[in-house]
């Protein structure tokens, strides 16, 4: 694949063995980058990989959990050592919490979400940081519009997702310098396999229908609407934006 709007970048994205990762892999792969799918599913992500080579595109897959820093040093080492370098890190690896009340969110649920959502972000960006800032280049962090407006029962969620777009902007200061770029998006609830926790015991039909009545626009988001918006903060087109939080969310933050 030649001509896109990627050609000749070096792109990571973790969480890629499907929903929202798979769909930007894709399309970062569709655009011309070399990608690296990393996921803790193994096999999923070899298979995203394989789909990928099979359209034409040029990826590999890590097994990575972004919660381990060793993990994440390996993952940043296989980009660099196939590719040459390193241009992208999408941090879009991410646990969903079920919607319940203060009183019984276990300190499991909470340490999990802030494991996965924060310190994942923080370790995946550590370790991208050096291969980052010698050719600069782009960091995309998945949030959510609840890291903006909050729903009641996703206390651990909601916090863990506002932390990560402090945590974007911080970086965006620090590396600015070294022309890397960190920005983060806001999806409202995408239709993913994730969605079934945010669910929870709800039954589905009744679930999404929550979650619909409060977009404006009246959907819920797909993974490639996700995977457009993060295209845009991968590449060139986005050269003067950094520190932003860009909602996907059909209204829903307004």
């Amino acid at each position: 694949m030649t001509g896109g709007r990627l050609e000749g970048k070096v792109a990571i994205v973790t969480g890629a063995a499907s929903g929202i990762g798979r769909a930007s892999a894709e399309r970062f792969a569709a655009e011309g980058a070399r990608v690296v799918i990393a996921d803790l599913d193994e096999s999923g992500a070899r298979e995203a990989a394989e789909a990928i080579a099979g359209d034409g595109g040029d990826a590999t897959h890590v097994r990575a959990d972004v919660t381990r820093a060793d993990d994440t040093y390996a993952m940043v080492s296989a980009a660099v050592e196939r590719y040459g370098g390193l241009d992208v890190l999408f941090n879009n690896a991410g646990l969903a919490t079920a919607s319940v009340p203060i009183e019984e969110t276990t300190e499991s649920v909470w340490d999990a979400a802030m494991a996965v959502n924060v310190k994942g972000v923080f370790l995946c960006s550590r370790a991208a940081a050096p291969a980052l800032r010698r050719g600069g280049g782009s960091i995309i962090v998945t949030s959510s519009i609840m890291g903006i407006r909050a729903r009641p029962g996703y206390s651990a969620y909601a916090a863990a997702k506002a932390a990560v777009i402090q945590l974007a902007r911080t970086l965006a200061l620090e590396m600015a310098s070294d022309g890397v770029r960190v920005n983060c998006l806001a999806p409202v609830a995408t239709d993913t396999p994730m969605l079934g926790t945010f669910i929870g015991d709800r039954e589905v039909d009744e679930g999404r229908a929550a979650f619909v009545s409060s977009i404006p626009l009246g959907r819920l988001a797909l993974p490639a609407d996700v995977a457009e918006a993060a295209l845009f903060l991968a590449s060139d087109e986005s050269a003067f934006i950094t520190g932003t939080v860009l909602p996907v969310d059909g209204g829903r933050g307004i």
